[in-house]
């Protein structure tokens, strides 16, 4: 039976030992030999990782630690491997069984033309009595490193990302040394990295990714979870080499078991997994170039990424209809084409923004005419008209918060409260039917476009279920899912953005459902370009919306740093654009014009980062920059901050001055990129040619 499989540059193999029935998955790059050193049964770690309850745990003192490896696992052995073409893809189906009445289906799965591949697990139930899932794994991946027998002291990193609230990527490289993963001597106990995020904000402490280096062999192997709920990554030695696995949370770290009737089945949430000799942004562009066909999916509007005004930094949730249409008129005949407005519409009399929402009725004080006719004159103007909901939760000051208190999810029996924010059971028809006529309804009638999709509270560990609060968490995600393909479905020409908080929904699956996201809520920090720098590694830059909030009051240099920064993804404007002085509009202008001619770039290119920067975001020191390529043409965004060098030099070879931005401090010495940053906290936007 077929072992091996290329796509790619990257051979995925599957290695086996008949008299155990154990089966693995490793991945090399295709142009390099693995050490064949001899294995054991013990030196193979299984594709699949599974714990049912009732079943003991794994030894090595791992229990509280660990679901992996549990004696659930030791029974399922290898009975079969399927591969099927078609559609422009290739899957790869490995069977096992327990002997009790269950299976386990590992499905690997590869895009012809991607180098990156997916993986889920499915766990069948066809025994005569209901089974527990304690944990199951969408992914393990074993055998880091082959490229060197025993255990490979000082040669293995692992990269992280860590985030939080308007601190969203910020790159952790960590020796397996430092993390105590060095096996012990005699290979019995366990050491492991579990790590991960419980709740509804799957980006909160960390993203959904985990990579391993061979600093040695130059090879880096990595993962991304496709999930919005609570989940897992972990990091695995107990011998030699190690593993990497992960999922939905389990019992122990999210609070999930799933009970599964006779006949019944249970998928897990994707993954993404990638192999290549190269560095961290190699393996980066792989994971997430996956994502282009689901951007691709949206509406044929977004398809050479339109700039975007949100009026958040100018009215700061107190929206009016004179206020917008001036806004509108200010941006007639620009390249802005999105005109975006944000939370604060439906107040009433001594209502505050982010307790009154829920009800979703117009306020006809700052909207006397209606919302139909401020979105008509926006759209007398040129531009679409967009519209912010915090559709998945209510405020205190709403109707609904007290008419439909037996709407709203559980916990112990009582509605779940964070702060002043209740969340709608979106598994309830009445809930459904309620958003259908208040949200869809609404922006239907009104002709909006756009639709940004604000969250700005987590679940926590979950709600009420009879599986416990995990399961009733993980189905509260699947109904908000549903609910999003519900609103594209009904308005298959609307745009929709997703924010969080700024980005804590920042992982696959939610960048599938919409059309770009909010990168930070950092609308105003210096570090902007720090963060929309680091998401290059985490997202595609074409769906990374970056805001330049405009004030009256900003010098030139001010002004150009934000603007700047927008080119690291999509250009979205804000603030006080009505007063500024007709030099100040003049250089927005010329921002946005080169913006368009560094659209092909922004969308289809790779990224490459350089620069010396101090350990803090909040008051940085250096500079950085972000060398995007595509094709002939070069995009170089270049920040300088505190401390900045009288100038910066980046080796590139090849390429010719086309235009930058704001000003002349930037060219092409040879094959060098020389930058002198006038002063601290200044920016340079350069696009360059190939040469012939």
């Amino acid at each position: 039976m077929k072992t091996t499989f290329e796509f790619a540059d990257t051979t995925a193999h599957f290695p086996s030992d008949d008299e155990s029935g154990r089966v693995g998955l490793e991945l090399y790059p295709t142009a390099m030999n693995p050490s064949e050193a001899p294995r054991t049964a013990q030196d193979i770690d299984m594709l699949v990782q599974v714990k049912l309850a009732g079943d003991p745990y794994s030894g090595g003192f791992g229990q509280g630690h660990t679901m992996r490896n549990s004696l659930s696992l030791d029974a399922f052995k290898f009975t079969g491997r399927e591969v099927a073409d078609g559609e422009g893809q290739t899957a790869v189906t490995t069977s096992l069984e327990n002997g009790r009445g269950h299976r386990l289906e590992h499905r690997l799965t590869w895009h012809h033309g991607d180098a990156a591949a997916g993986v889920t697990t499915t766990f069948f139930n066809t025994s005569d009595s209901a089974v527990t899932l304690e944990m199951l794994a969408s992914f393990s991946l074993g055998g880091i490193t082959p490229f060197c027998p025993g255990d490979t002291p000082g040669r293995l990193r692992i990269h992280r990302f860590r985030s939080g609230w308007s601190a969203e990527g910020r790159l952790v490289t960590e020796s397996i040394e430092r993390l105590h993963l060095e096996r012990s001597w005699g290979g019995y106990s366990f050491f492991n990295e579990r790590f991960g995020q419980v709740g509804t904000m799957p980006v909160r402490k960390w993203f959904p990714f985990l990579a391993i280096e061979d600093t040695e062999a130059g090879v880096i192997w990595g993962a991304r979870l496709a999930w919005a709920g609570s989940w897992q990554m972990e990091v695995f030695r107990q011998r030699d080499k190690l593993a990497i696995s992960g999922g939905l949370a389990d019992r122990e770290f999210g609070h999930w078991k799933k009970s599964l009737a006779p006949g019944e089945s249970f998928t897990t949430p994707a993954a993404t997994i990638a192999c290549v000799q190269g560095t961290l942004d190699d393996l980066c562009d792989r994971l997430t170039a996956v994502q282009q066909r689901a951007a691709e999916a949206h509406p044929e509007v977004e398809h050479d990424l339109p700039i975007i005004f949100n009026e958040w930094c100018t009215t700061w949730g107190d929206p009016q209809h004179d206020k917008v249409v001036a806004i509108a008129q200010r941006l007639k005949g620009t390249d802005v084409r999105y005109l975006v407005i944000d939370a604060g519409w439906y107040k009433t009399e001594g209502t505050e923004w982010g307790g009154a929402h829920g009800d979703w009725i117009p306020s006809p004080k700052l909207f006397p005419h209606g919302l139909e006719a401020t979105a008509a004159a926006i759209r007398e103007t040129g531009l679409i008209p967009g519209l912010w909901f915090e559709m998945e939760t209510v405020g205190p000051q709403s109707e609904a918060f007290s008419k439909f208190a037996d709407h709203f999810l559980q916990l112990d029996g009582k509605p779940i409260t964070a702060l002043i924010r209740r969340f709608w059971n979106l598994e309830d028809p009445l809930v459904i039917s309620y958003l259908t006529e208040r949200v869809i309804g609404l922006l239907e009638r009104c002709g909006f476009e756009y639709l940004k999709v604000d969250y700005n509270e987590t679940l926590g560990i979950g709600c009420d279920h009879p599986d416990g609060p995990g399961e009733g968490l993980r189905r509260q995600v699947l109904a908000s899912y549903a609910l999003f393909e519900k609103i594209r479905a009904r308005l298959p020409r609307l745009v929709i953005e997703n924010c969080s908080s700024g980005g804590h929904r920042l992982e696959p699956s939610m960048l599938g459902c919409t059309a770009m996201s909010s990168f930070s809520d950092a609308h105003e920090c210096v570090e902007i370009p720090i963060i929309a720098a680091s998401l290059h590694r985490l997202m595609l830059p074409r769906q990374s919306q970056i805001w330049a909030v405009l004030r009256q009051a900003d010098s030139m240099h001010r002004l150009a740093y934000g603007l700047a920064a927008t080119f690291l993804g999509r250009m979205c404007l804000s603030g006080e654009i009505t007063e500024l002085s007709d030099d100040q509009w003049e250089l927005v202008l010329r921002a946005q014009r080169l913006y368009r001619q560094a659209v092909p770039i922004i969308k289809h290119g790779r990224s490459r980062h350089f620069g010396e920067l101090g350990e803090s975001w909040r008051h940085p020191q250096g500079w950085q920059a972000v060398v995007r390529s595509s094709g002939d043409e070069l995009l170089v965004v270049l920040h300088a901050f505190e401390n900045a060098p009288a100038h910066v030099e980046i080796p590139l070879g090849g390429w010719k001055m086309a235009s930058r931005f704001p000003g002349a401090e930037a060219d092409v010495h040879g094959d060098v990129l020389r930058w002198c940053p006038p002063q601290d906290f200044s920016a340079c936007v350069v696009l360059l040619s190939r040469t012939r």
